[in-house]
């Protein structure tokens, strides 16, 4: 394994984090501005699926 792709952030594949027929509005990620799996109620920073792992994957490599 090399260094370049040691630390890389894979794509995943995922579907989207919305289902189509979902009642209530949903909070808009604060990064990419998609929707989110949390109700617009929900306080905080809320992040979408990708967002949140490629947090998750910059804060486990930043030492």
């Amino acid at each position: 394994m090399d260094d370049d792709t040691y630390c890389a952030t894979p794509a995943p594949a995922l579907g989207p984090a919305v289902p189509a027929d979902a009642g209530e509005p949903y909070a808009a990620c604060v990064l990419c501005q998609k929707p989110t799996e949390y109700p617009e109620s929900t306080k905080g920073a809320t992040l979408c699926p990708v967002c949140a792992w490629q947090e998750a994957g910059r804060t486990a490599c930043s030492g």
